[in-house]
C-alpha cells in the first residue's frame, strides 16, 4: 500500500469532522465508485452505487446538508496489500466500517457498512 493507514484515516476523520466534503474527495481517483446504503436512501435513482466523484461529491453533499452533526470517531484501522478498513462511531454512536481499496495513493473503490440490527445508517432502530 502506498500510504501510511493511520495518517490516512486521521485525515479522513478530520476531512468528515470538518465537513469538508473537498478534503475527503482529495483522497478519490476520479473514476472511484462508493457504494452504501445510505447512499440507496439519499439518492434512491443511484441503488446505492456513486460512480465517479461528481456522483460522489452530490450524495456526501446531501448527506452532510441531512445530518449536520455528523462526526466520526476512530475505533480502529485495518489494513491489507491494497485495502484499508476504518471502523468508527458516528454521531450517533453507531459503529459503522468504511472499506476502502486503493489504486497506488488514492481509493478506487470504497464501500459503507453498517451493522444489520441497524435499518438504517443514521443509526435509528427499527420499530418492528
Amino acid at each position: 500500500m502506498q500510504i501510511d493507514p493511520s495518517r490516512f484515516a486521521a485525515a479522513w476523520a478530520a476531512a468528515w469532522n470538518g465537513h469538508d466534503v473537498d478534503a475527503v474527495l482529495a483522497h478519490f481517483h476520479d473514476e472511484a465508485v462508493f457504494t452504501s446504503p445510505f447512499a440507496r436512501q439519499v439518492l434512491p435513482d443511484t441503488g446505492g452505487v456513486l460512480r465517479g466523484k461528481a456522483a460522489i461529491r452530490t450524495y456526501w453533499s446531501a448527506g452532510l446538508a441531512r445530518i449536520p452533526d455528523l462526526h466520526f470517531d476512530i475505533e480502529a484501522v485495518y489494513a491489507g496489500v491494497d485495502t484499508l478498513v476504518i471502523a468508527y462511531r458516528n454521531q450517533k454512536g453507531v459503529l459503522v466500517s468504511e472499506v476502502l481499496r486503493f489504486a497506488g495513493d488514492r481509493v478506487i473503490e470504497g464501500h459503507g457498512t453498517y451493522p444489520l440490527q441497524a435499518d438504517n445508517p443514521t443509526g435509528a432502530r427499527s420499530q418492528r
